[in-house]
Parts: structure tokens; sequence; C-alpha cells
């Protein structure tokens, strides 16, 4: 069986910087942070790996798939920590700045900025009405005055090249 302790020990930070840098929301990073542990802990006996790249990968897995839901939600839950009977941890401004700083969160703000600027107007308009407006791709291509088609490549053309622009270090 894996140690969840151990992974915990090891994984915590770099899974918090993930979700920190994906969310732009140091208490939100936390928040996810534990709902990945809490997955892993009650998922423990169903893991099959024999290696400690084996139990990495599968918390990675498990940080991606809770991101993942999180995007779906639009909200994260504090299931983890209820189920194990505790209240959320308070957290000081203090403590997500440390985060904040920890994630790189100032200099990836001004980078999205960067990215976005050097789209161009109708690839970040797309991104803007299906991203930020959270339109629905036939009310994106009504504005934008194109077929639903084209509205979907501006913004899949947009979001790559955002993607592209934000490559993170390998060492994130």
């Amino acid at each position: 069986m894996v140690d969840v302790a151990d992974l915990y020990d090891r994984l915590s930070r770099p899974v918090l910087v993930f979700f920190a840098r994906r969310t732009c929301d140091g208490e939100l990073a936390l928040d996810l942070t534990a709902e990945t542990f809490a997955r892993a802990l009650e998922g423990q006996a169903r893991f099959r790996g024999s290696t400690d790249a084996e139990a990495a990968a599968w918390v990675w897995g498990i940080a991606r798939n809770v991101l993942g839901d999180f995007f779906k939600r639009g909200q994260a839950e504090r299931r983890a920590l209820r189920r194990l009977g505790l209240e959320p941890p308070a957290v000081t401004c203090d403590e997500i700045e440390r985060i904040e700083q920890l994630a790189g969160l100032s200099e990836l703000r001004g980078a999205v900025a960067d990215a976005l600027a050097a789209l161009g107007a109708r690839d970040r308009e797309a991104l803007r009405l299906r991203v930020v407006d959270e339109l629905e791709y036939p009310v994106v291509a009504g504005r934008l005055g194109v077929s639903e088609q084209t509205a979907r490549a501006r913004v899949s053309r947009g979001l790559r090249r955002l993607a592209a622009a934000l490559e993170e270090p390998a060492s994130a």
C-alpha cells in the first residue's frame, strides 16, 4: 500500500504551486491540494504501482482530475476537510501572499497580459467572449459575426498561443 503521508511530504508543495499557477488564487490552491491528498488517502488501497515514480504519477493524475473537476463545477468544494471532520485551516494574508510568491503569480499575471496583447484582435475577442464572459459557442459566433466553427477555431488558436507563451519551466 502506498504511503500517502510520505507522498504528501514530498509533493504537497509542488502540487500547491501547480494549483496556484492555474487558478491564480492561493487559498483556492490550498483547498485543491487538500482535496487531492484526501482523494489519494481514500484511494490508497486501489493503488497498484510499486515505485516512487508510479506513486508520484498517481498523485499528479489525481491533481489533474481535481483541477478538471474544479473547472467543471466552477467552484472549489471543501469536501476533503469535511470528510475528515476538520475545519478548513485559517489562512492569513501573509500565507496567501507567500503561496502566490512561491507560484510566481505576479510574473504569471504579467505574462498573461503580454501574451493576450500579442494575440490578434479577433482571437483575443473570441477568447474574451468564451472564457471571460463564459458564453456558449453559438453566442460567441453571433457576436463575432462568424460561423460557430470559426469561433471555435479562434478560441482554440488563442488558447494554444497563450499556452505556448506561458509554458512553465520544467522545474516548476
